[in-house]
């Protein structure tokens, strides 16, 4: 399995790698901005999953995930230090998406995969 990776902290995204590998995700790409978020989906590969970090700097990851998903759906969890812009901030097309806060535990994070993967009609 493929997930893309949208973090612009390194240490956070390898963190993030590890666990997703213990679930079997075997293929990885990142993106550290926005634009390279949107710019890595745009050759039309085939994501089983993506994760993504509201704030980036720079840029948003919530935006990106919304241009990216806008044409095809890919399941998305959000991992955050802000989980409070999430519910604020401007409606996405993936309100359904499990938010998991940081400092990730990785629980949380299995639980939140597991859930969309287990219904990919929310992604």
């Amino acid at each position: 399995m493929h997930a893309f990776i949208i973090e612009d902290d390194y240490l956070i995204a390898h963190a993030i790698q590890d666990m997703l590998g213990d679930l079997g995700f075997t293929r990885f790409s990142f993106a550290t901005s926005e634009a390279a978020a949107i710019a890595g989906a745009a050759g039309g590969e085939k994501f089983d999953l993506i994760t993504a970090d509201a704030r980036l700097l720079p840029g948003n990851g919530v935006k990106a995930v919304d241009v990216i998903c806008e044409h095809r759906k890919i399941p998305v969890v959000f991992i955050t230090g802000y989980p409070e812009e999430l519910k604020r901030g401007p409606k996405v097309r993936l309100s359904d998406a499990p938010v998991v806060s940081k400092p990730i535990r990785q629980h949380e994070l299995v639980a939140a995969v597991r859930q969309i993967l287990a219904n990919p009609t929310a992604a």
